[in-house]
């Protein structure tokens, strides 16, 4: 059976053969007979086929002549050809060119068959163009895409046409399908304006955690199964996800600091903090808590708990308690506190802890089943609780936004005053404020208890109750009581309405004070019921100022928060950041600690050469020395820039003595003007004008000594300079008549000599510039009998005639010097 089964087969098989070669060779040679009638008619269905499958590709080409043309078209849409703009044109060019196309193609007033879609033309054009952010797209890609500046429709024109070929991406286990690879992400890509915009103030209420993706990043591929694992077990939570493209939001990757691919960061309170450790499940689920601040969620035990639910009325908060028998506090939690942190008080209980076994019974809690309570005004009883097997964060989202308030709850801020009593939007949507004007203390606690039972028994969804601090919020208080004296140490109740957000309101005011008692509450009652029907009974109209924060830090307080902060980025920045980063700040500190060391450097070898004292026989030697000092001394001169008009003379006593030339630092001199009583004003005046231009240096010090006091010193030193200015014989009768008035004497502390400039003597042109050279003989002369010599002969105001120019040649260094082997003491 088997064998001659497989002979039937081969029988077959050779008789299709002959027929195939039959054929072939009957189609080479047409001058042969056909075959027999059989074997003629099975040629004929495959020359139908091949008549349908020309048909079909002509029916394909067409259709793909079609689509090209249809590509075309729409790629040769160019909106600065439709508008008439060049490319470098402005907003307000194109705005115009855009106005004059619009009424010369409006279909109503032009007829032309075509106008229609002209104008949708001209309007297309006009949208890109006054786009920047489109335009920029165009410009760049060529399309004004929404989706990261790439047309995705020619992007999956081009997918479905690779996929025709026998290539397959798997063969080298690398997805180069960018859209099949981000299909997770699509809806996770951020723009720079939506992240500016909504991303980074929404990071307030939700961290963010944001991935820095490119084409062609290997790495990225790697962690992309973990990735895709972390954000929909985050998201569920309440995290914010987000991806940039680097390739096509480079802009958006540059602000965020990402100079590589992939690059994971975090986004809480506009602050960016990067992720720098194994891209695993269980460190991308840390650092996201990390993110968070650690105060969020207070533990509570048996011992604290009364204490944490007391704290409504200082923080104005009411507080909720979360039972778990989770030993940390789950991070479902922790983003919830987050979330909800400006208007509750988070605390955590550990059922399964000793020492929360009183705190479980009171509340009656059941240790197998999460519980959420909140506590309001009173902290014996919940005012609301929430049990579930699978704590959800929609249902703790709807728990909570319905209790985030306190019954009464006190007006501390503008934005507590406009999210309890908003704006009226329409007669349909009126809210209505029952504000309570209260004090602090004992004596306003009874009016207090009355006013919350009161709105405890009559809340609803078009009725918010409030109290305000008279004292707190003075303004407030005042524009809605008049400053009436019947409300003097009292509370009142006013029933108001806001019309605009500019503070005007509609009100009435109880008149008479609250007391709590049960009149007061059968007339509130009766006014609120008056109020549904008629609005108009609130008649008073006024415009409110602005609330004072009153929980808002102290500013010390809240700069030292802000250099923690400040700190705290700095710290990341230097042990985080990458060296592309780091390489800015390191290139600036080592610049200044390399300036500060070159300074130190030769401050203390200038300092050196400068302590080294040259006795008197080696003045040759150390000639050199002190003209490189000189030199470096008249450089420094010009460093300060001296004040106007101004000129620093101290008087030289035995009091100042020491610090002004004994003590006084190496290369520093005193000036110092020789004056009587007599010319004393006069010649400081000449002093200043003289000086003044040399005051910029730091080095130089200026003063004045009085002849009258101090003869003996100035002519104990003067004996040192006999060739300059000769003392004459104490027995001489003219001793006491020498005039010393006008000299000006240079004085170097550290190396112990000073430079001498004579008065100016009339007649003589050169005068006595160079005071230190020898001194003319004639001068006893001139000192005994001459009557120019006196001081009434001489011009007092031509003294110091020239002394600018011996002061020019002080700085030089050129002046002659006269060393002393020590200063005598000034008594």
């Amino acid at each position: 059976m088997v064998t001659a089964g497989r002979a039937r087969r081969k029988r077959r098989r050779r008789v299709g053969e002959g027929g195939l070669s039959a054929a072939l060779a009957g189609r080479r040679s047409p001058q042969r007979r056909c075959p027999a009638p059989r074997d003629r008619r099975r040629p004929s269905a495959p020359a139908g086929a091949m008549e349908l499958g020309r048909a079909g590709l002509a029916w394909a080409a067409a259709l793909l002549l079609a689509a090209l043309g249809a590509q075309a078209a729409a790629g040769d849409f160019d909106p600065y050809r439709v508008l008439g703009v060049g490319r470098s044109s402005s907003q307000a060019d194109i705005k115009k060119a855009y106005k004059r196309l619009a009424r010369e193609w409006h279909p109503d007033k032009n007829k032309d068959p075509g106008a229609e879609d002209k104008f949708i033309q001209i309007s297309k054009a006009y949208e890109i163009l006054s786009n920047e952010e489109k335009r920029a797209n165009f410009d760049r890609y060529g399309d004004a895409g929404e989706s990261q500046g790439y047309s995705q429709h020619q992007h999956r024109q081009f997918h479905h046409f690779h996929e025709g070929f026998y290539f397959d991406e798997s063969f080298f286990h690398f997805p180069f399908n960018s859209e099949r690879r981000d299909t997770s992400d699509e809806k996770y890509l951020l723009h720079f304006s939506h992240y500016i915009n909504e991303i980074v103030p929404d990071s307030f209420k939700k961290p963010y955690l944001i991935k820095i993706t490119s084409d062609w990043c290997f790495s990225c591929i790697h962690i992309e199964p973990v990735w895709k694992e972390v954000t929909q077990e985050l998201e569920a939570l309440g995290v914010g996800i987000g991806v940039v493209h680097a390739g096509y939001e480079r802009r958006l990757a540059h602000h965020l600091g990402a100079h590589s691919t992939p690059s994971l960061l975090g986004l809480i309170n506009g602050k960016i903090t990067f992720f720098h450790n194994a891209v695993i499940r269980e460190n991308l689920r840390q650092f996201v808590e990390n993110l968070l601040p650690g105060n969020l969620v207070e533990k509570i035990t048996d011992k604290n708990y009364i204490h944490f639910l007391s704290n409504w009325k200082k923080e104005n908060k009411p507080h909720v308690l979360l039972f778990d028998h989770m030993p940390v506090v789950p991070l479902l939690y922790k983003l919830t506190a987050f979330a909800y942190r400006d208007y509750l008080s988070f605390g955590y209980v550990y059922v399964g802890l000793r020492g929360t076994e009183e705190l479980s019974s009171q509340y009656n809690i059941n240790v197998y089943t999460p519980t959420m309570m909140i506590f309001k005004e009173h902290i014996d009883r919940p005012a609301d609780v929430v049990q579930a097997r699978d704590m959800k964060k929609q249902l703790i989202d709807d728990f909570l936004s319905q209790n985030k308030f306190l019954m009464v709850t006190r007006l501390t801020n503008q934005r507590l005053f406009q999210e309890l009593c908003p704006v009226k939007k329409s007669h349909r949507q009126r809210k209505h404020c029952v504000v309570l004007l209260t004090g602090e203390g004992d004596k306003f606690a009874k009016a207090y208890e009355a006013f919350l039972t009161f709105a405890v028994a009559n809340t609803k969804d078009t009725l918010k109750f409030v109290h305000v601090y008279n004292d707190r919020q003075p303004e407030f208080a005042d524009a809605l009581l008049m400053d009436e004296e019947k409300y003097r140490g009292k509370s009142a109740v006013v029933i108001l309405e806001r019309r605009n957000n500019a503070g005007k309101i509609t009100y009435r005011t109880l008149e008479e004070a609250w007391q709590g008692s049960k009149e007061d509450n059968f007339i509130l009652l009766d006014l609120l019921d008056q109020l549904r029907t008629d609005p108009g009974l609130l008649s008073s109209e006024t415009v409110l100022a602005d609330l004072n924060d009153e929980l808002a830090p102290m500013f010390l307080i809240r700069w030292l928060y802000s250099m923690m902060d400040y700190t705290s980025d700095c710290w990341d920045s230097l042990f985080h950041s990458n060296w592309r980063e780091m390489m800015p700040l390191l290139s600036l500190l080592f610049s200044a600690l390399f300036i500060l060391f070159g300074t130190v450097i030769v401050q203390a070898f200038s300092d050196s050469s400068d302590t080294r004292d040259s006795p008197p026989s080696e003045k040759e030697e150390s000639a050199a020395k002190t003209e490189k000092n000189d030199a470096s001394f008249s450089k420094e001169s010009n460093s300060r820039i001296p004040r106007k008009g101004f000129v620093e003379v101290t008087e030289l006593t035995d009091i100042n003595y020491n610090s002004n030339l004994v003590r006084l630092r190496p290369g520093h001199m005193n000036v110092v003007l020789i004056l009587s009583n007599s010319t004393k004003t006069a010649l400081l005046q000449k002093f200043a004008l003289e000086v003044y231009t040399f005051t910029g240096s730091s080095c130089l010090h200026f003063s004045f000594l009085s002849l009258d006091k101090h003869r003996e010193w100035l002519e104990y030193l003067l004996e040192f300079a006999q060739d300059a200015a000769p003392i004459p014989n104490q027995y001489d009768k003219h001793f006491l008549e020498r005039d010393y008035t006008g000299y000006v004497l240079a004085l170097n502390g550290h190396k112990k000599y000073f430079c001498l400039f004579k008065p100016h003597r009339s007649g003589d042109e050169g005068g006595t510039l160079g005071s230190c050279e020898d001194y003319d003989s004639s001068l006893h002369t001139e000192a005994r009998g001459k009557s120019s010599c006196s001081p009434g002969s001489r011009s007092i105001k031509n003294k110091l005639h020239k002394l600018s120019f011996w002061m020019e040649r002080l700085l030089e260094g050129s002046l002659q010097r006269f060393y002393i082997p020590s200063w005598p003491m000034l008594d």
